[in-house]
């Protein structure tokens, strides 16, 4: 008799734990009705996908940090960005760069992505309203405590094996190739996030979508950008599609529960290396947050009475216009790197 792989009993494990818990999170998010629903879910994404543990208490309080952390330093922002308008968009820059770049250092790539977002955000908001500022903290903090409170339920239900290893630590670069892939990433961010200051709570969605492609950049090089970054992007818009008519089928919160656990399952199977796949792992991860993005964004339309499949085209033509200069900017950074590396070898 034939058994099964250990290594795909685990990834199995993880798939599941993963779906469950980006679907729970979901359902839960627009239940309570949480002012950015899409938040909650999407963190649940990067949190189950990147852990094989739960967080540890220590890593718990740094995230809770983090987050009180971010929150002020937007809030503290927004004068600036108001008076200062150039200072301060440099002053984000600087801070996205820092970000960035301890997340490749050898620091949390989770606690990297949260600071990126929570920054970019809070100081877009208030550049509007302070008031929508407060709602987007309260989004952050109550997505945050949600993910992380479904996770160590997800890692209740759907345990590692004992014996199964923990994922390996990402390798960690140089100074110079941490200062220049994070000075990318922050080149990646910023468009988006001054298209975002002209109208903060219409470009919320776009600010999600470029912080989680300059997280992606970290890893992409010139040579896969264009299939890392648009594939994931296009995949992201097709499934949201799916999605979307399928929930209008059963339009029920329990419905939407199992249809993100559907999807998230057969993104999972590409995701954890269950089914043979080219593409590499920050593919499908990044396809997962954008659905989740974009089919939030469609279901808050929706509620709201405005035209879905209008606003639907409007934001994914604005998430591939974003992807296309992240792509654009990784191929122009990456060969005047090249040229300049081989010019000092001459």
């Amino acid at each position: 008799m034939s058994t099964l792989d250990p290594r795909l009993l685990v990834s199995g494990q993880r798939a599941l734990r993963m779906a469950s818990g980006t679907a729970l999170c979901l359902a839960l998010s627009f239940a309570l009705g949480l002012p950015i629903p899409v938040v909650a879910p999407v963190f649940a994404v990067f949190l189950l996908a990147t852990q094989t543990r739960p967080l540890s208490l220590r890593q718990a309080l740094a995230v809770a940090l983090v987050v009180g952390l971010t929150a002020g330093s937007g809030l503290l922002l927004v004068p600036l960005l108001r008076h200062y308008a150039l200072a301060g968009v440099l002053l984000i820059a600087l801070l996205l760069f820092v970000a960035f770049r301890y997340g490749l250092r050898g620091g949390s790539s989770l606690v990297a992505t949260f600071l990126a977002a929570g920054l970019t955000m809070i100081s877009a908001a208030g550049t509007a309203d302070l008031q929508l500022a407060a709602t987007v903290v309260g989004a952050l903090v109550k997505g945050l405590l949600l993910a992380l409170l479904v996770s160590i339920v997800a890692h209740r239900l759907f345990p590692d094996n004992a014996a199964a290893r923990p994922a390996p630590a990402a390798a960690r670069v140089s100074d110079a190739q941490a200062t220049y892939i994070a000075l990318r990433a922050a080149l990646v961010v910023m468009p988006a996030y001054l298209l975002a200051l002209t109208d903060p709570a219409s470009y919320m969605p776009i600010i999600m979508k470029s912080v989680s492609l300059g997280r992606q950049s970290c890893t992409a090089t010139a040579r896969s950008a264009a299939r890392d970054l648009l594939g994931s992007t296009l995949l992201g818009g097709l499934l949201a599609i799916a999605f979307w008519f399928a929930l209008k089928l059963f339009p029920q919160l329990w419905m939407f529960f199992l249809w993100m656990l559907l999807f998230g399952l057969l993104v999972g199977r590409k995701l954890f290396r269950l089914a043979p796949t080219r593409n590499s792992p920050g593919f499908w991860l990044n396809g997962l947050v954008t659905m989740i993005i974009l089919l939030g964004q469609s279901v808050q339309d929706s509620a709201a009475g405005k035209d879905v499949y209008r606003a639907f085209a409007i934001r994914m033509g604005l998430f591939v216009a974003v992807t296309l200069y992240a792509c654009g900017m990784i191929l122009i950074l990456d060969r005047r790197r090249v040229s300049r590396d081989a010019g000092e070898t001459a």
